[in-house]
């Protein structure tokens, strides 16, 4: 099953944390205990054979009602009615009740919020941002052991600075690692753990080229650090959090299934680009690159596939064929474009090798949101065809 497969290590952990003062900028949220939800259809349930969506015997796929008001039909919608949303994470599947739990950011608002179908958004804590300049609070991880520990990390822009926060079950949002540069433009950050367990952080230019290139500075980087913000241990350059520079304001990290492929999605000077990270180089050429701008945000890697969120400017996915090395073996294919999709696609995060969690971001200057946007949804890969699996 394709939720019990890649989430049953999700056990409830527990952790205890002392109370201490908070640093300006947050509040913490009230202490708030989610319904359970009713049982939603979930994809993982879904027959491995026909394609998503497809009836028995080649029969044509049922309708979805259209929403009304917050009420969204579609069985994968996990949340509605937010902010567009900038961050996700899937925490839980009881598999008693089959109710999915996510965490969910909103870059504008501030807000970290626990969600699960037809269960109004819980919110975890609130953050002081500033949203202009493309900053905010714009990236989301869970610890590599959030089972046990509970830890979740953000990357928000402060009044004076980009930085790190940590939250802990009971306590307040602790810095992880601050002064990253702020500017007029290139605040967005985002975040993804590698195979060895290390935060791996990117970082926009805060407007300054230069700083991309400076290598004593943290802007315009991919960084890898420890749980406490320092260099993590087997960094290219002992003592710097440098993993690869060059960027100036990325959308999407993502780290491929087997722990061997590194992506990054950048608004590049004068095109769209997803990069290879290659540890100790600077980016580069891309791996690819869209002249036409459709707005690239996250992404996600697969075995045979890199998906990427074209939700900036454009409604679906852009999706690339790849060969087990990494190398692309053909042109972008778009779905998730018509009437059936999502709209425009911000972050996402790969559940396993069939399926993503999405949050889009209709609600978006140029976007055409429906009257349950903007959402948190799962979003599973056809079976069979291009790319598909048999």
């Amino acid at each position: 099953m394709l939720i019990g497969s890649a989430l049953g290590l999700l056990a409830a952990g527990c952790a205890s944390f002392p109370e201490q003062p908070g640093p300006a900028g947050w509040s913490a949220a009230q202490q708030l205990t989610p319904q359970a939800g009713p049982v939603p259809e979930l994809p993982g349930e879904l027959p491995k054979g026909p394609a998503q969506g497809q009836q028995p015997g080649g029969q044509p796929p049922t309708p979805v009602p259209p929403p009304q008001g917050c009420t969204d039909f579609n069985p994968t919608v996990i949340a509605t009615c937010l902010d567009p949303v900038s961050g996700v994470a899937l925490t839980d599947v009881n598999q008693t009740t089959g109710a999915v739990t996510a965490l969910a950011t909103e870059r504008a608002t501030g807000r970290l919020l626990k969600v699960t179908k037809d269960v109004p958004p819980v919110e975890v804590a609130k953050f002081e941002v500033d949203a202009s300049g493309d900053g905010g609070l714009s990236g989301l991880t869970l610890s590599p052991t959030y089972p046990e520990d509970q830890l979740v990390y953000v990357y928000l822009t402060t009044a004076t600075d980009n930085r790190v926060m940590r939250i802990a079950p009971g306590d307040v949002p602790k810095p992880v690692l601050t002064g990253i540069p702020k500017g007029p433009s290139g605040n967005r950050g985002v975040l993804a753990y590698d195979r060895t367990g290390a935060l791996l952080v990117a970082t926009g230019d805060a407007g300054n080229p230069a700083l991309a290139a400076d290598p004593n500075s943290p802007a315009g980087k991919v960084l890898r650090i420890d749980g406490a913000g320092q260099p993590a241990r087997g960094n290219p350059t002992a003592g710097s959090r440098v993993l690869a520079s060059g960027l100036k304001s990325p959308g999407g990290l993502c780290v491929s299934g087997d722990g061997t492929k590194t992506w990054v999605t950048d608004v590049g000077a004068s095109a769209d680009l997803l990069y290879r990270v290659e540890a100790g180089k600077a980016l580069g050429d891309p791996a690819w690159s869209w002249p036409d701008r459709p707005g690239v945000g996250g992404c996600a890697s697969f075995t045979d596939m890199v998906m990427v969120a074209a939700g900036g400017n454009t409604p679906g996915l852009l999706n690339l064929p790849m060969n087990p090395d990494g190398s692309f073996t053909g042109k972008p294919e778009v779905t998730g474009n018509g009437e059936d999709g999502f709209g425009r696609l911000g972050p996402l995060v790969m559940l396993d090798d069939t399926a993503t969690l999405v949050g889009t971001v209709n609600k978006k200057p140029g976007g055409t949101p429906v009257s349950s946007d903007d959402r948190v949804a799962i979003l599973v890969r056809p079976t069979g065809g291009p790319g598909g699996r048999d």
